[in-house]
């Protein structure tokens, strides 16, 4: 399979969001080609942000 036709690899991140500086969280992470999948409530309350970026 050539490399063109190759699926993309990903790499994953699970961080916590403190809820007094989300937007600062995710666009640190941003900026370092992380992109958010989702947010989802963590086991132990509190917020948790998915990311990927290509491996």
């Amino acid at each position: 399979m050539s490399e063109a036709t190759e699926a993309p690899r990903w790499e994953y991140f699970v961080t916590p969001l403190l809820l007094h500086n989300e937007a600062q969280i995710l666009n640190n992470w941003g900026s370092q080609g992380w992109e958010l999948v989702q947010i989802i409530e963590g086991p132990a309350g509190g917020n948790v942000a998915y990311l990927k970026r290509k491996a």
